[in-house]
């Protein structure tokens, strides 16, 4: 029998080395996050930036369907998330010298580490999480809630600091939804230089020295990000598998889409990869650098991260009070409004307080989906996580590379009505899902309860009948 002091020793591992790959993702994701908030305004031409970031996506299904599995199993989860940091770096180094020769490969290394990075962080947080409810007595369903709302606390994090970097280092025009890459002459006429006056710094300004400045810090963050894991988080074993080849999780991703659940929930999950799209190039593009300047995007997003954090924590807290379906409720209602509000509002410089209290509202919605829907799958389809949250990863990258692939083809407005579209979709086939389960427990519930009432009945029966005999016996 385990001691209680044991207990509380192997209590206080699980949360360290919780916090400890809390960190190394902050810590990566706040030089990965900084940079690439940073592409649609500091590498405009050609559409580089943003064309690196649909790479990176890109590569990433690739990764989801082949890496996870191979990588995990012959490095371990500490080992693939320390050696995946180091891959994400590149892109900071890349951008040194921004060119599609440096870019691109820089983008491939990054996409190829994704997948096995996010699977590695999901198996060590759910089997921790499932150690750690066994230790507490209490519902695997409400720790792994808890732990995905501190780790997202920590990840979201990562706007706040990695775009203070930016700002502070840093430190017109047709824009918002009428932002159009190709209508220049109508760009023009919207603005002229005393209604739309210049309050910072363009892309164009930012001198070598500053770029210089400004990656080397990050790419030194995400370095001191991989030590962390490397030197200080545990090995830990997760559930044993057949060996598997490489292209087994390929089969296994594909032949997990015939669950109808996690069919429904392709739509949903892809928009988790279009709204985080939208925020951090069209949204930092068009509503920021082009009526502000670059060097607002940092000061703007820092709302947005320090919302999105703070959310995260508390839904990974509340989720077991308020349930998850009122929780992406929300989420859909806030994203829905703004969305609209993004079709309307002509970002003028004079309001700019608009500019901070709309995106901090978006990574309220964001939080939810980052939390919730990572813990979904994590629950739903707790047999079978390797090739659900490749499932995961793989329909969210695609939209991410979607959403940049078109980024300076199409008008905002539109890409903003095919964010509305799969969101109604989205949240339509979520909820039928979310109810179906439900039920589904519900019947297993009264199934357990009706079978248990007859074998109580059961054996009460017979204990009145051993009584009666016993009596005749007596007589």
């Amino acid at each position: 029998m385990t001691s209680p002091d044991r207990i509380a020793a192997e209590k206080r591992k699980i949360m360290k080395n919780l916090l400890l790959i809390c960190f190394a993702f902050l810590c990566n994701f706040t030089a990965f996050g900084g940079a690439s908030n940073l592409q649609s305004s500091l590498n405009p031409d050609g559409g580089l930036g943003t064309g690196s970031l649909s790479i990176i996506y890109g590569s990433l299904i690739i990764s989801a369907m082949f890496a996870p599995t191979f990588v995990i199993k012959h490095l371990g989860c500490k080992w693939t998330i320390c050696f995946a940091i180091v891959g994400y770096m590149t892109y900071s180094l890349a951008n040194f010298y921004p060119h599609w020769g440096t870019l691109v490969p820089s983008s491939i290394i990054v996409g190829l580490s994704g997948a096995p990075l996010w699977s590695a962080k999901c198996a060590y947080l759910t089997t921790s999480a499932k150690r750690y409810a066994r230790l507490t007595n209490e519902s695997t369903d409400s720790v792994v809630n808890r732990f995905f709302g501190i780790f997202f606390l920590f990840f979201q994090f990562n706007n706040i600091i990695g775009n203070l970097i930016s700002s502070f280092i840093l430190s017109k025009n047709y824009c918002g939804h009428n932002d159009c890459q190709n209508d220049i002459d109508a760009a023009k006429n919207m603005y002229n230089s005393s209604e739309c006056p210049v309050l910072g710094v363009s892309s164009s300004d930012v001198s070598t020295d500053t770029l210089y400045l400004l990656m080397g810090i990050y790419a030194a963050v995400a370095l001191f990000g991989a030590l962390v894991v490397g030197f200080l988080v545990d090995p830990i074993k997760i559930r044993e598998k057949e060996d598997r080849g490489v292209f087994d999780l390929l089969i296994a991703t594909f032949k997990h889409m015939q669950d109808r659940r996690q069919f429904l929930l392709i739509p949903i999950t892809m928009y988790s990869g279009f709204e985080q799209a939208f925020i951090t190039g069209d949204y930092t593009r068009s509503f920021i650098t082009c009526p502000l300047a670059v060097n607002w995007v940092g000061f703007v997003l820092i709302c947005y991260g320090a919302c999105d954090s703070l959310c995260s924590f508390c839904v990974g807290y509340i989720e077991k009070y308020t349930g998850r379906p009122s929780l992406f409720g929300m989420a859909a209602v806030i994203h829905l409004a703004l969305i609209i509000t993004f079709l309307i509002w002509i970002p003028y410089p004079t309001s700019q307080a608009l500019f901070f209290v709309l995106p901090a509202f978006w990574g309220v919605g964001d939080a939810v989906w980052q939390t919730q829907l990572n813990a979904f799958y994590g629950v739903l389809f707790v047999g079978n996580q390797e090739a659900s949250f490749a499932n995961y990863r793989l329909w969210e990258s695609l939209g991410f590379v979607i959403a940049f692939a078109y980024q300076t083809f199409i008008c905002v407005e539109y890409k903003l009505y095919v964010l509305l579209s799969v969101l109604v979709v989205g949240m339509s086939l979520y909820s039928y899902v979310e109810f179906t389960e439900r039920r589904n427990r519900s019947r297993t519930s009264k199934d357990v309860e009706k079978h248990t009432e007859e074998n109580e009945a059961y054996l009460q029966s017979q204990s009145s009948f051993a009584g009666k005999n016993s009596l005749v016996t007596q007589m």
